[in-house]
């Protein structure tokens, strides 16, 4: 899992080929840190997605730009065009997770 430290290496991984999954969270979120302990497994899971961990608090106004409020929220590009979003207010599980990442495939 990556976790850029600007907006200028979010910015970079926008443009990059391939698909990416940006998980948005924070460290104070109940249901983010339900998510944690299975994220790696689900990265491990998906070897054809660049995941990238956007601390949404130190990014608020990119989860603006992005319509990113509820979290844990996912969005996935491929280069720079949105595949896939993932965005609610509800915990996710690793099995809806999963079968979203599918979808994209």
């Amino acid at each position: 899992m990556i976790t850029p430290n600007s907006l200028e290496e979010i910015a970079s991984y926008v443009e990059q080929e391939g698909k990416k999954v940006f998980v948005f969270s924070a460290d104070w979120c109940g249901d983010c840190r339900y998510l944690k302990p299975f994220l790696p497994e689900i990265e491990a899971e998906n070897p054809e997605f660049t995941f990238i961990l956007i601390d949404r608090d130190a990014y608020m106004d990119l989860a603006k730009v992005w319509d990113v409020y509820g979290i844990p929220s996912l969005v996935v590009l491929e280069k720079d065009k949105e595949i896939g979003r993932f965005v609610n207010r509800d915990r996710k599980t690793k099995a809806q997770i999963t079968a979203f990442l599918a979808g994209l495939k």
